[in-house]
């Protein structure tokens, strides 16, 4: 008897949690505005994404306030959102944001009790593409990298230009390059759907850049636009 009560107790105690977290993860609009925090942030320390890392990517993922306990309890995912530069050879003005989710528990034995930001740079069409189409298992499907840090860090090396994606953490205020092999990253298209309507799909809103942005998401494809206007090979 005494066992039942505390298993009821426990429910108890984590049902809020866990029903506030799930209509925390369908708020797309919050997402994108936190998304924008996020990069706006990293952005204005000195030591963040180098500049010609930044202006050689095709793509930003960001997946702000990712929790440890989203991936023991909560169905193991962190959700945010990716912008892309537009044009059919990605050299363009940054485009509307695609919803997207990151999976595995990798990610969750990499951080802890406090809520960890996520940053990934795709850095060649092939990786964009991929993404684009399906679930994409980081290291496998695509080649990914723990980014270097520092506006005029050394980015020229073998590990940098091979990869296909560079992934950052930021936590407590520490920012700092992270491996994600062996997470999955894929387009979130149910909030999707409900951001843009029910014919959106990451595919559409990035390759045929018919849709604007969302106020919502305006400060985070703005602050891209001003910190690397234009692509550079």
């Amino acid at each position: 008897m005494k066992n039942w009560k505390a298993i009821l107790m426990g429910a108890l105690l984590i049902a809020p949690t866990a029903f506030a977290r799930g209509g925390e993860d369908k708020d797309e609009t919050k997402r994108l505005e936190n998304a924008g925090t996020v990069m706006d942030e990293i952005l204005n320390v000195p030591d963040d994404i180098p500049q010609d890392l930044l202006d050689k990517a095709r793509c930003v993922v960001v997946l702000p306030s990712v929790l440890k306990a989203a991936f023991i309890v909560g169905g193991s995912y962190g959700r945010g959102t990716m912008v892309c530069r537009t044009g059919k050879d990605f050299d363009g003005p940054w485009g509307a944001p695609a919803m997207y989710a990151l999976e595995g528990g990798s990610v969750g034995l990499q951080i802890g009790g406090e809520a960890t930001d996520f940053v990934i740079l795709v850095m060649n069409n092939r990786g964009m593409d991929s993404l684009l189409h399906s679930k994409v298992k980081l290291g496998a499907d695509a080649t990914v990298a723990a980014g270097p840090k520092g506006r005029t860090a050394s980015a020229d090396t073998d590990a940098y230009m091979r990869a296909e994606m560079l992934s950052y953490s930021r936590a407590r205020g520490v920012f700092a390059g992270i491996s994600l092999e062996g997470s999955t990253l894929r387009p979130d298209e149910d909030a999707n759907r409900r951001l843009y309507g029910k014919e959106a799909s990451a595919q559409k809103i990035v390759l045929e850049s018919k849709v604007d942005a969302p106020p919502a998401g305006a400060k985070l494809v703005g602050r891209l636009q001003k910190a690397s206007p234009q692509l550079k090979h």
